[in-house]
């Protein structure tokens, strides 16, 4: 089958092997809303498309298995017997795999009591008879022995590897026409095929490299040279024919070849639409191309200043204005508006460039639209709607804007319904309205924008640009509904809205950086780099990149002769991670130079040497990103740079917080919670000994370990009290004794006992984790004090990992999302309550349980009240809140104050 052949060909794909390498290469990864397992249908479908887009095939079908036994059962009892029974998710996901395959419009091919690799080998024969050339997609060595002039096997997973006689050789060592006698010989331990006792792989090639074939080979088994070969194939001559029967696919099955039901003649995108939705295939929905259309209004271009002005009196009467900015850097505060969209009624919308297309005309000024467009956002009358407008907010405020509260960010109402799922606007348009939004930079494939070309092209930016704001505004009455169903409004409402404006602000404002203090740790940190590096060269007796996974292992696993412990995921090769590295460190003390040397690295690439880069020109400030639509507990994260992984227990991490610094005549002020979690466990669990002890004002841990041992508080040794706390914080993680026994140092005899005296004695916190997993598993989510939702689909997977992972996630999401949510509300009322004061402190940085403010000096003591009382405050619980204040000319010491 040469590649210019004038024969039609047909693909065959192997079904049945590509659903399991789809299961298990992406298990435990995809999961629908309601709990229904997807990774299989997702890693097929997606090979199965990009085969289809890279051979563009004429004729085309997918084999696969029937549940029934074979004729090979009938054979041989034991045919696959070995074989674990079908993991429940991977069965629940096959049909699905066959509606998917149908719905290309590709035949589905099956037979009871065959398999499919039989019914390839029939169709193939058959085909090949009929003038066609076949390509089987498979990579499952057993149909190497199909391969001859005008069959060749497609390796999908290679990077479409065609497989021809010769290739076959080069790969599996063997002929075609000598792979079933190499299964024969060494047996298929997937199949359960016996084999022949003794014989291996290697064994088996290098046999028939000297004698060619089984038949040869078993007819001169008296002249093999190795003793044990020798007697196993004269005392096994039944078992190799059995083995060789089981092993060849077979080419006469019942059933036809017929081309015309064979032919390829593309997908019915809409009904691949309608399960690409139901199963949650945002990406793949994408690959369709445009739905029902969303460009299906009038969107017109809007250059002048009359036809502006004009557009937005309309949005002033409708009382209501979707409106986005196109900008030329995702970055807020470094990037330009090239152009506005807008929409006030459906199937409405417009767009204005702001910017010279390449002939050098300007549309209408920037200045002139923000004067114009100012006083609609800053109108109260006016509900403005978008999608992720703290980016939009942060970017008007640098040029003088402050928009009034924004009524709907469809982008944190997405959140809210499901936080466990990113939310572009992309997906969640077709999520939830049926449609495909092209973003304005797909437009050229090189990034059109708003820079037009002509007026065409100026025609059709509009035309995407308008759609896209149009959609918001669907989109948000759609989700307001949504939002009401899943009884999420409230929260959405009086608390994720009223907190955009707050993380606006704070970004904006950002924080400075004392760069010469930074420059200076950098400077040490590097020669403590060198020196540790030094030790550890000296210690393995080579020089060697530590930094490279590679040479490190070879170095501690050969060199060194340290016992591997795992291996990588993706390479298979040994491990080197923290965990590794931490618990061969008693084998050997290069380990904890190296996990030195590691954190150094890490903390000066992050930090240290990366601060200063992001220092903005113009401000002298560095402004990170507070992201309230990530976490799926509810906490806010930041980004770019993420200041919330700074540590606070090291040295050095403490170093870096004394590099921020307030502006001049200012101090820094932090409030942080005091043990919140634990509080809102003794909150949410009533547990009398938690309420006490806090009531009281009692050191929680040690109140704890007296509760555990048996004894008094002042006679809680330190060792007792270290203990006590690593399990009051890891019952709120799912700690289980293996955790506790590593990270006390004990045993895992002592671990449970501990654990089971600690919810022995704490009854009421051992009741509320089992009826926060009995409600879970219910319900499939749980809700936080305040009202949040998350949802745990994976409590229905057969896969006891995913599921254990999932009701631990879901005990901590109870407790972890309500300390969020107070610190969320907190930070509205400080923000409310500091512009009524008429204070010029500021909210600076959040980080967990910890709030930062930058302020005149002769604020503080006022802040400080305010602030108190705000947290302290801030929802009625069954114990009291505390925070811990301290204020300093430097995060360090205002935080040690």
């Amino acid at each position: 089958m040469s590649a210019k052949s004038s024969r039609p060909r047909l693909w065959l794909v192997d079904g049945t092997a590509n659903i399991y390498r789809a299961f298990f290469a992406l298990r435990g990864v995809f999961t629908t809303r309601d709990g229904m397992p997807t990774n299989a249908v997702y890693g097929f479908t997606t090979m199965l498309r990009k085969v289809l887009k890279d051979v563009e095939p004429e004729y085309f079908g997918v084999c696969f298995d029937r549940s029934e036994t074979t004729f090979r059962n009938e054979m041989y009892e034991e045919y696959k017997a070995n074989r674990p029974e079908t993991p429940e998710d991977l069965v629940r996901q096959v049909p699905l795999v066959k509606e998917v395959t149908a719905a290309h419009n590709i035949p589905v091919i099956e037979l009871e009591g065959w398999e499919a690799d039989d019914l390839i080998g029939t169709l193939a024969r058959q085909a090949t008879e009929a003038g066609f050339d076949v390509a089987i997609v498979a990579s499952d060595k057993d149909l190497f022995q199909l391969v001859n002039e005008h069959v060749r096997v497609m390796n999908p997973h290679k990077d479409n590897l065609m497989m021809d006689a010769a290739k076959v050789k080069e790969i599996f060592g063997v002929r075609p026409d000598q792979v079933v006698d190499v299964l024969a010989l060494m047996g298929d331990a997937s199949d359960n095929i016996p084999g022949v006792p003794g014989i291996g792989e290697k064994g088996a090639k290098k046999l028939l490299e000297e004698y060619d074939t089984l038949d040869s080979l078993l007819s001169r088994a008296g002249e093999v040279k190795r003793k044990s070969y020798r007697e196993s194939l004269q005392e096994n001559v039944k078992l190799a024919r059995l083995s060789q029967d089981l092993a060849t696919v077979r080419t006469n099955a019942p059933i036809d070849f017929d081309r015309d039901a064979l032919r390829y003649n593309g997908p019915d995108v809409d009904r691949l639409r309608e399960i690409f939705t139901r199963l949650e295939f945002t990406s793949l929905l994408k690959d369709l191309g445009p739905g029902p259309s969303a460009a299906a209004g009038t969107y017109e271009a809007l250059t002048t200043e009359k036809d502006v002005k004009t557009w937005l009196d309309g949005a002033r009467r409708a009382g209501r204005l979707s409106f986005e900015l196109e900008t030329d850097s995702p970055e807020p505060m470094r990037s330009e508006i090239l152009g506005v969209a807008l929409a006030a009624e459906e199937s409405r919308g417009a767009y204005v460039p702001v910017r010279p297309h390449a002939g050098g005309d300007a549309f209408i000024t920037l200045q002139k639209v923000l004067d114009l467009l100012g006083p609609v956002l800053q109108d109260p009358q006016v509900d403005t709607i978008g999608h992720d407008i703290k980016f939009a907010h942060v970017v008007l405020r640098r040029h003088g804007i402050e928009p009034a509260p924004s009524a709907f960010d469809t982008m944190v109402a997405g959140y809210l319904l499901n936080p466990s799922r990113s939310h572009p606007l992309e997906d969640l348009a077709m999520e939830h309205l049926g449609v495909r939004l092209i973003a304005i930079g797909e437009l050229a494939g090189t990034g059109v924008k708003a820079v037009t070309l002509d007026r065409v092209e100026q025609d059709r930016v509009a035309e995407f640009a308008g759609a896209n704001a149009e959609s918001v505004l669907r989109l948000a009455e759609v989700m307001a509904g949504k939002l009401r169903e899943a009884d999420v409004e409230v929260l959405f409402e009086q608390l994720e809205m009223p907190l955009l404006p707050v993380l606006a602000e704070m970004e904006r404002a950002g924080v400075r950086i004392d760069t010469g203090h930074l420059a200076e740790m950098s400077a040490r940190m590097e020669a403590d780099m060198e020196r540790i590096a030094a030790g550890i060269h000296e210690e393995a007796g080579v020089s060697f990149n530590i930094n490279s996974p590679k040479q490190l292992g070879d170095v501690l696993f050969n060199q060194l002769g340290l016992a591997p412990r795992r291996r990588t995921a993706k390479t298979k090769a040994f491990s080197t991670s923290q965990q590794v590295l931490e618990d061969l460190a008693a084998d050997h003390p290069i380990c904890a130079r190296i996990l030195e040397w590691r954190s150094l690295a890490k903390l000066t690439g992050t930090y240290v040497d990366a601060l200063p880069g992001l220092v903005h020109p113009e401000t002298g400030r560095v402004h990170t990103r507070f992201n309230q639509t990530v976490a799926a507990t509810g906490r806010l994260s930041s980004s770019d740079p993420n200041l919330q992984n700074i540590p606070i227990r090291s040295e050095i991490g403490r170093e870096i917080r004394r590099a921020f610094i307030p502006a001049n005549g200012h101090v820094l002020l932090t409030a942080d919670y005091n043990q919140v979690e634990l509080r809102v466990l003794a909150h949410l669990t009533r547990d009398p000994v938690l309420v006490d002890a806090f009531h009281n004002k009692e050191d929680i841990h040690a109140r704890t370990a007296a509760e555990i041992f048996g004894v008094a508080q002042d006679l809680v040794t330190d060792e007792m009290r270290r203990r006590a706390k690593a399990v009051n914080f890891g019952i709120l993680y799912g700690m289980g004794p293996q955790r506790l026994a590593r990270e006390q140092g004990i045993s895992m005899k002592n671990a449970r006992l501990f654990i089971a005296s600690y919810f022995a004695r704490f009854s009421r916190v051992k009741e509320y984790i089992d009826s926060t997993i009995a409600r879970v598993e219910e319900e499939g989510r749980v809700t936080t004090l305040l009202g949040r939702v998350r949802f745990f689909p994976e409590i229905n997977s057969k896969n006891r990992m995913a599921r254990q992972q999932a009701l631990r996630a879901a005990v901590n999401t109870t407790i972890q999302g309500t300390a969020a949510d107070l610190i969320k509300k907190a930070m509205i009322d400080i923000d409310r309550r500091l512009k009524q004061a008429g204070m010029n402190a500021r909210m600076i940085l959040q980080v967990h349980d910890e709030l930062v403010l930058e302020m005149p000096e002769d604020e503080v003591d006022a802040a400080a009240v305010l602030v108190r009382e705000a947290m302290e405050n801030v929802h009625p619980l069954d114990v009291p809140l505390s925070i811990d204040l301290g204020h300093g000319p430097n995060w360090l010491e205002a935080k040690a104050g």
